[in-house]
């Protein structure tokens, strides 16, 4: 499909440098942007989006727009802060075969269920500075989507699918298991951005599980987590000793009170808060 101007072109006519302040790193190697797409379908068992109502948070100068436009969405929504990837993206409308909405917004504020109808599926390269409370978001909102396609700091796709009794696993881990199979689609080294950060990156993909447990269970679940985890180092007894009952649901859940936050499971979780 042709766009007119290739990637870096774009970038010098709009004079899109990135800026700190937003947590902006570009991918403006094209073959990569489009292998992020292409492996996150294959996975799906998917050749290409139709019928999907895709949302991409933070375009940039839109290299990963282009890959997901030239497989067929139903519809593409991108939601972007920056004044000077907005304009970047109207010009691309007039390449977009199909519907292109662009959102100049805070995605952090922004109810994506209220922009289309399912089935959606959101991908981004997200801004590092605030990609772990917008996938919190996403996770808690999760049977509104049919995937999610997120790329983050390493050390963040580590700490999602980590493991229990590894120093990486923690609340975010067990919030993102229990509401997603993750797979991890590849890692990029440094210098496939501009500017380069300083840490490699990892792309990962989100599909539901087939019961997610209810928003106020996740909630509820969440809260033990936070207290669990925010004493990691001690035992049960006495992390969780503001919850009520806690000596019966952690009983209840296999779970004994000289345990650690990172020895118990993401369904032992669920189970301590079901029983709360």
């Amino acid at each position: 499909m042709d766009f007119g101007l290739t990637l870096r072109e774009t970038i010098e006519r709009y004079g899109l440098m990135a800026k700190k302040s937003l947590g902006q790193n570009f991918l403006l190697d094209q073959n990569i942007t489009d292998k992020i797409i292409r492996l996150t379908l294959e996975k799906q068992g998917r050749k290409d989006f139709s019928g999907i109502n895709v949302f991409e948070i933070g375009s940039g100068p839109g290299g990963l727009t282009r890959a997901i436009l030239e497989k067929n969405p139903a519809q593409l929504t991108v939601v972007e802060m920056d004044e000077r990837a907005i304009r970047i993206m109207e010009d691309l409308r007039v390449y977009a075969p199909c519907p292109l909405t662009i959102i100049n917004a805070d995605a952090l504020k922004t109810d994506l269920t209220g922009l289309s109808t399912t089935p959606r599926h959101i991908i981004s390269n997200l801004p590092y500075n605030i990609s772990v409370p917008l996938t919190v978001t996403w996770l808690k909102q999760m049977p509104a989507f049919e995937a999610m396609t997120l790329m983050f700091q390493k050390e963040v796709a580590e700490r999602i699918t980590a493991s229990i009794k590894t120093k990486n696993y923690g609340r975010v881990s067990v919030l993102a298991q229990l509401v997603c199979r993750i797979e991890k689609i590849f890692d990029l080294p440094p210098a496939c951005f501009v500017p380069a950060p300083k840490v490699w990156s990892s792309v990962l993909l989100f599909l539901p599980r087939d019961n997610i447990p209810p928003l106020p269970m996740l909630e509820k679940t969440e809260k033990i987590t936070m207290a669990a985890f925010g004493q990691r180092r001690k035992m049960v007894r006495q992390s969780l000793k503001s919850f009520a009952g806690i000596e019966k649901a952690c009983a209840a859940a296999g779970v004994e009170m000289t345990m650690r936050a990172e020895e118990i499971t993401p369904m032992q979780y669920l189970q301590i808060a079901q029983n709360l």
